[in-house]
């Protein structure tokens, strides 16, 4: 991507996944950054690995607010003339979810809410969300459109569509316009392998580089939309700097418009690993099918395409070859 002229970001969640992506982009483009992160799933070293990725005069660029979102005054006080807003910060998970609804609503519901009303208050120019493809719930269709949403299978999808209805309101309400960014399956370097709640791909990289068994629920015929972080990393970067009015108080598919199966993304991630010389020559073990998930998803992204110029410049081979590398350093330097 090209540089800019320099402006202030806010992060969300910035020690996140996507959040410290985000960072790492914005720095190496000479931007001014503020982050905000209580570190309930972020991490401390994926700062610290930005640090070491930008020049010093880059990353002095950066301002680190450790807060919660949940409270309103630090959601004021991150605000403060702030030319953009990518808001990242939120409890992810279906599973987490469907095991502590309240937990996940605080977030994703009052802390949401608590930005809106900051970045409105402090009349920023742009207001990017992390939405999700979560919200296309119970729907069969594919692709998924963005206009055709079904019922909620779980606390996180309602809390994310809830985000959305309330973007709608500031909108009309308030002339406060945002646009909301429906993740399909994002991945890529810094996300979390560990823990009950760890996505599948680094889930079960992990796994194999430890010569671990990989469980797979269901049958593995289940699909998804995996999209390299550097996507969606392009995604948010368009959707802030959009001066067409017509793509504001909208919410785009980020993906990549392609489905692979759990069994499909088995062998490739085999496959990926060997290239980068790890051999794993297990089966995995199948179990029960997930609760709250749905059985295939994949994303229409013309929408994102023709309003925002989105171009994904990654399919799912291509991140994961991307993103292997990082993986294998990262987990055997865990596991020293």
């Amino acid at each position: 991507m090209t540089s800019a002229p320099p402006q202030r970001w806010l992060i969300t969640g910035v020690a996140g996944f996507i959040g410290s992506n985000l960072l790492e982009t914005l720095l190496r483009q000479n931007q001014e950054v503020i982050g905000l992160d209580n570190f309930a799933t972020g991490h401390r070293h994926n700062l610290e690995e930005v640090r070491q990725e930008v020049s010093a005069e880059q990353w002095a660029r950066f301002h680190f607010i450790e807060g919660d979102i949940t409270d309103l005054d630090t959601c004021r006080q991150a605000c403060l003339n702030v030319d953009f807003v990518l808001h990242q910060a939120a409890l992810g998970s279906v599973p987490r979810s469907l095991a502590d609804p309240i937990a996940s609503n605080h977030a994703n519901i009052t802390g949401f809410l608590n930005m809106l009303v900051a970045a409105r208050d402090a009349e920023v120019s742009s207001f990017v969300y992390a939405a999700s493809s979560s919200t296309y719930g119970d729907h069969p269709g594919l692709p998924k459109v963005e206009d055709v949403i079904g019922k909620p299978l779980s606390p996180y999808a309602v809390t994310k569509y809830v985000n959305e209805l309330y973007a709608e309101v500031f909108a009309r309400s308030y002339g406060f316009n945002t646009i909301g960014l429906r993740y399909f399956n994002v991945f890529g370097k810094r996300q979390d392998p560990n823990g009950a709640y760890a996505a599948v791909i680094p889930r079960w990289t992990a796994a194999m580089i430890r010569g671990d068994t990989v469980h797979i629920h269901g049958d593995g015929e289940t699909s998804r939309d995996f999209c390299y972080i550097d996507n969606a990393v392009q995604a948010n970067l368009l959707a802030a700097r959009s001066q067409d009015s017509a793509a504001r108080n909208q919410v785009y598919n980020v993906a990549v418009g392609q489905r692979t199966t759990l069994n499909e993304l088995f062998a490739a991630l085999r496959s990926t690993l060997a290239q980068n010389g790890v051999a794993y020559h297990q089966e995995p073990v199948h179990g029960d099918f997930r609760p709250g998930d749905v059985r295939h998803s994949q994303a229409d992204i013309q929408k994102a395409q023709r309003l925002l110029g989105y171009a994904p410049q990654y399919t799912v081979g291509q991140g994961l070859a991307a993103a292997m590398p990082w993986y294998v350093k990262s987990l055997r330097q865990a596991s020293l």
